[in-house]
């Protein structure tokens, strides 16, 4: 099953308006008898400019798509597209590069570095690669993030909500193409968690980013424009204009009638896949391990 598409787009994004795309995408862990197919032939498109979230029962491959997509993993077979620019066989060298330039990332736990403060945190990876900020584009992401006030202060003197906000401006300071946001809200409490997913939702409309979730709140994935529904390594439906009760509903048929509601242990962000082979690129923040 395959996403619909977006409208043109410029810059590195395909043609069609296609941010990411795989076709056939397949991964194993292990081998012979003890092998796992965590994906299974999948055929995705993620529509540039749109907010999709991905769900599933635990183990359907959820955060094995998005590391696939965001070359944070090899894939067994099938291709995998950045834009126009194929990722599957690139060099770690070039897919470093690639993540680096053309990819944002959130994730479940900050990774903050504790003795910068929030500004040098948001332009961290940019001072690494030697790139200077584009500074209306910053000043636009921290005052949308409502962050201006807290640019001085270091992890410790900021609340979660706070620190995932940094965390989301970090994402956003390089404007990349797309933006991966495995659990951001799985450590933080009902509140912060509204307020990061408002943020993320606003960077798609105001700001024009492209954004993808993995989420096991139907909550948090009612901020989507799209939900892809994962079980058993494929893409068994979609849901467009998603509403939480509509997700929940859904979910249920995946899980016997029993669906995973907020605040359950499986919500707080325990994550079920196998996490990508070998250690977290130094282009991105570390990994949770699924």
């Amino acid at each position: 099953m395959s996403t619909p598409a977006a409208e043109h787009a410029p810059g590195h994004a395909s043609a069609d308006g296609i941010a990411a795309r795989a076709h056939g995408l397949t991964k194993a862990y292990g081998s012979g008898e003890t092998s796992v197919i965590a994906l299974d032939s999948v055929d995705v498109e993620i529509a540039r400019g749109r907010f999709t979230a991905v769900m599933g029962p635990s183990g359907s491959g959820k955060s094995t798509l998005m590391h696939c997509l965001a070359g944070l993993d090899t894939v067994s077979a099938g291709q995998v597209w950045l834009g126009d620019t194929e990722i599957t066989g690139l060099k770690e060298r070039d897919l470093t590069r690639l993540r680096r330039d053309r990819i944002g990332f959130m994730f479940q736990s900050f990774n903050l570095i504790p003795t910068l403060n929030a500004a040098e945190n948001i332009t961290l990876p940019m001072d690494i690669a030697g790139k200077k900020p584009d500074e209306k584009w910053l000043d636009q992401v921290i005052d949308t993030l409502g962050l201006r006030d807290r640019l001085k202060h270091r992890p410790a003197q900021l609340s979660g909500g706070q620190q995932q906000r940094v965390a989301c401006a970090r994402a956003l300071a390089s404007r990349p193409e797309l933006i991966f946001a495995d659990e951001p809200t799985g450590n933080l409490d009902s509140r912060a968690g509204l307020e990061v997913l408002g943020f993320l939702r606003e960077a798609v409309d105001e700001l024009g980013q492209t954004v993808v979730m993995v989420t096991h709140d139907p909550g948090a994935a009612a901020h989507s424009d799209l939900v892809l529904f994962l079980g058993d390594g494929r893409i068994v439906d979609e849901m467009e204009r998603p509403t939480a009760e509509a997700v929940l509903e859904r979910m249920r048929l995946f899980t016997g009638g029993s669906p995973q509601t907020p605040g359950s242990d499986v919500i707080r962000g325990h994550h079920e896949e196998s996490p990508p082979s070998g250690a977290a690129p130094a282009d991105a923040p570390s990994l949770d391990k699924d």
